[in-house]
């Protein structure tokens, strides 16, 4: 069975469950702390961050973004990569500004004291950019990725969420209607809750749990 190193807070981790389960892709998830990462995990893959996909096949996978797409060519029940197929091009652009200049915005804005404290309402504005556009979008259609949700929103939510934690009585007062409630029916949903149940940290000679 395909091993998932996971950190149940991490937005990258999270999107990779979510493809993972709505593919029904079936892994040893092995979760762990970032702040006492296992040596079998940094054995596995150095650089150390996650997620981490060991496939049955040996190969590992270290993007969320290509976990995603493993588990969904695999099986794509609900059309995830619908939008995908129709305009590659497009989805790749997306994805890459979604983990380039707004997560790096969101890092800025979220935890400012790493960086630059005095900087944080800079990177929140510049971020609000790209969220103002998405809500254009959802006012539009039912979803990022067309007529329904698929890979550009269950790739973004997760992003949209930290934004939001980062200051939720300032988020809930923009006027997003249609992304408010693309998040919340996200947040409340039973795939949500799924995705982030709660596992005990895994240790050497421990079976991770099976997921999903």
């Amino acid at each position: 069975m395909p091993i998932l190193w996971s950190f149940r807070r991490c937005p990258y981790a999270m999107r990779a469950r979510l493809a993972i389960d709505a593919s029904q892709q079936q892994v040893e998830l092995r979760e762990i702390l970032l702040r006492d990462k296992p040596d079998r995990f940094i054995a596995v893959s150095p650089k150390a961050t996650v997620p981490v996909l060991q496939c049955d096949e040996g190969k590992i996978i270290e993007e969320s973004r290509d976990i995603m797409f493993w588990a969904l060519k695999r099986n794509d029940p609900e059309g995830w990569l619908d939008i995908w197929r129709q305009n590659p091009a497009y989805v790749t652009a997306f994805l890459d500004r979604l983990d380039g200049a707004f997560k790096t915005n969101l890092d800025r804005y979220k935890y400012a004291s790493r960086y630059d404290a005095d900087a944080a309402l800079k990177h929140r504005d510049a971020g609000v950019v790209f969220i103002a556009e998405l809500d254009n979008i959802l006012a539009q259609k039912p979803a990022l990725s067309g007529d329904r949700l698929g890979v550009l929103d269950f790739a973004c939510l997760p992003f949209i969420r930290q934004f939001r934690i980062a200051d939720s009585m300032w988020f809930d007062k923009q006027n997003w209607l249609a992304l408010h409630k693309w998040l919340q029916t996200f947040l409340t949903s039973s795939r949500f809750e799924r995705v982030m149940k709660k596992y005990s940290p895994w240790h050497e000679g421990e079976q991770g749990v099976d997921f999903p």
